[in-house]
């Protein structure tokens, strides 16, 4: 596979998949069914269980950065119970934000106003400078709410962000390990829900844990191709932002 196959993911791969009757077809189809099923009955139970997890009170106090002004954790719940934020990967130091996290994101839109019927607000959180994240929010077409957290902690508190120092001591928490990484930046989500004027902490996922909130690759893993990411460099190596597929 050429290098910029690798980046792309363009392939020419053929799938191993035999050649049946129609009976034989529906007969093994029946049988994935099954299989399913069964998946989607533990992914119930399993969010059964992600409901039923003890939570964090908040105590520290936060203020984030939006185009009208400053913003604590309160208000970003907007009057409702609960608040999911999307740490969304943009350092200080960065012209762009995350080409994987803005393929993410580009899911974001038309679930805002579904969220809200069920009591449930949504934010993303990034360390860059609001004047970045508004300039690169308009370039992506994106309507979205998305503050900035800089001068704050809590990307740090949160273990989206990394301090050169715990990078430098291979040191870095990340995913409910420490581990050695590279970057200061990686990707994540936060659930907080709001009892009166106290605010819990109640579930974080990082890494794979996001996949669920990507559209793309739950189309994707209904074809016979599939993500079509093997061989890559990384699993996201071909994602590009939304605006640049056309490019050279």
């Amino acid at each position: 596979m050429s290098q910029a196959s690798m980046i792309t993911g363009e392939t020419n791969q053929k799938t191993r998949r035999s050649v049946v009757s129609r009976e034989e077809w529906v007969e093994a189809r029946r049988a994935l069914l099954a299989r399913e099923k069964s998946f989607t009955r533990e992914r119930d139970a399993l969010s059964a269980a992600r409901r039923e997890l003890p939570m964090v009170k908040v105590e520290k106090s936060y203020l984030f950065e939006e185009s009208n002004g400053k913003r604590s954790l309160a208000e970003l719940f907007e009057g409702k119970r609960q608040l999911i934020v999307y740490h969304f990967m943009f350092d200080p130091s960065w012209d762009e934000g995350c080409k994987s996290c803005s393929f993410v994101a580009d899911n974001f839109e038309g679930s805002l106003v579904h969220l809200s019927a069920r009591d449930t607000s949504f934010a993303a959180i990034s360390r860059a400078p609001l004047a970045k994240l508004e300039g690169f929010k308009k370039r992506m077409g994106w309507k979205f709410r998305w503050l900035s957290s800089s001068g704050t902690d809590f990307n740090y508190d949160y273990h989206v962000s990394f301090r050169p120092e715990d990078v430098a001591a291979r040191a870095v928490e990340y995913n409910y390990e420490k581990k050695p990484f590279s970057g200061s930046e990686a990707p994540g989500l936060s659930v907080f829900l709001r009892e009166g004027t106290d605010i819990f902490h109640t579930y974080s996922t990082y890494a794979r844990g996001l996949d669920l909130l990507i559209n793309t690759y739950n189309y994707l893993d209904l074809t016979p191709l599939g993500r079509q990411e093997q061989g890559l460099l990384y699993g996201m190596a071909w994602v590009r932002h939304h605006d640049k597929y056309d490019a050279p």
